[in-house]
C-alpha cells in the first residue's frame, strides 16, 4: 500500500529532511541580447535563460569580458515545469555606453560539485 510506504518513509526521515530522487540535469543556457529600442533609451539589459535543469538550486552568474560583473544583476526563482525540471532567468543591466565597449558577456550556471556550464554572447554577433 503506497500510503503506508509514504508514511513509513516520512517517519524514517522526518518531516524536515529532503529526499531527492533522480539525478542532476544540466540546464540549457541561452543569452538574449539587448533590444535596439532599449539601447536607444540608454540601457542594455541582457537575459540569461536556464531551461530544464534539476535540482532547483543552480546558481547563475555573469562575467563581462571574462571577469565577474559589477553591474546590476537580478535572478528569478526556479520555476518547476514539465518533466519535474526547473527553469530560471538572470538579468544583467548596464548603461548602453558601457555595452558599446564590451567584447563579450557570459552567463555561468553552477550547482554543487558539478562542472560549471556557460554560454557566451559576443557583442559583435548582435545586430544593432
Amino acid at each position: 500500500r503506497r500510503f503506508d510506504a509514504f508514511v513509513s518513509l516520512w517517519i524514517t526521515f522526518g518531516g524536515g529532511t529532503r529526499l531527492s530522487v533522480g539525478s542532476d540535469v544540466r540546464p540549457t543556457l541561452t543569452v538574449l541580447p539587448p533590444s535596439r529600442e532599449e539601447l536607444q533609451k540608454g540601457t542594455a539589459t541582457l537575459v540569461c535563460l536556464a531551461d530544464k535543469g534539476f535540482p532547483s538550486d543552480w546558481s547563475l552568474a555573469w562575467k563581462v569580458d571574462g571577469s565577474s560583473s559589477s553591474w546590476e544583476e537580478s535572478r528569478s526563482p526556479g520555476v518547476l515545469g514539465g518533466g519535474a525540471l526547473y527553469s530560471w532567468s538572470s538579468t544583467l543591466r548596464l548603461p548602453a555606453d558601457q555595452w558599446a565597449k564590451v567584447g563579450s558577456v557570459t552567463c555561468e550556471a553552477t550547482q554543487g560539485s558539478q562542472t560549471a556550464l556557460s554560454e557566451t554572447l559576443r557583442r559583435d554577433q548582435c545586430s544593432q
